[in-house]
């Protein structure tokens, strides 16, 4: 919630830091947030929910950029649409295309608009909205919040949330405490379980 909120503040108030401030705050509170949780949790559920916290938290912020207000709208030409194809690597691989258009905008900004699908043709219209302080990137007036974004965050953040819970060091001394050092319950027939005769 405080990334959010960082990241909030710093994309679309009047007062907020400038991009060199946000970014190294915003950056270092991710990065000692990982390190906490990474020396907190046993194990190598130590590294990967310290990796979905990191998703989590970058998420977080990507969606704070979309949301961010942009309070200015512009009547943009396009000039020039270039087609991008990346290619994933790892499990599933799979291409995506980035559509990166060129505009030609009343004084001169936006001047370049990225989507995942071609919004005008070349020579065509589009209205674009940004912010003159130029602290976001510009997006097509109208277009959706980013809902899966969000809850993937929220799933991420969830899923992280849980293996701490699960694998923390505090909590295997609680169930060491409660079970004994091997992890398991004593039995019926131990010495400890009947007690001294």
């Amino acid at each position: 919630m405080a990334v959010y909120a960082w990241s909030a503040w710093s994309f679309g108030s009047a007062s907020a830091p400038s991009t060199t401030v946000a970014v190294s705050v915003g950056g270092a509170a991710v990065l000692v947030s990982a390190v906490a949780y990474y020396l907190l949790v046993d194990g190598v559920m130590g590294l990967w929910g310290a990796l979905a916290l990191v998703g989590a938290l970058l998420l977080t912020v990507a969606t704070a950029d979309q949301w961010a207000s942009r309070g200015a709208v512009a009547d943009c030409v396009v000039v020039k649409v270039h087609e991008e194809r990346h290619v994933s690597v790892g499990e599933g691989g799979g291409e995506r295309t980035v559509y990166r258009h060129t505009l030609r905008c009343p004084g001169g900004y936006p001047s370049a608009l990225a989507e995942n699908r071609r919004i005008a043709p070349d020579g065509g219209e589009v209205r674009v909205a940004y912010d003159p302080r130029r602290r976001v990137a510009p997006a097509v007036e109208g277009s959706s919040p980013p809902w899966g974004q969000a809850v993937f965050a929220v799933l991420l953040l969830a899923a992280a949330t849980a293996g701490a819970r699960r694998f923390s060091r505090a909590g295997r001394r609680e169930r060491e405490a409660r079970s004994g050092p091997s992890g398991r319950p004593p039995s019926a027939g131990s010495r400890t379980a009947r007690g001294r005769r």
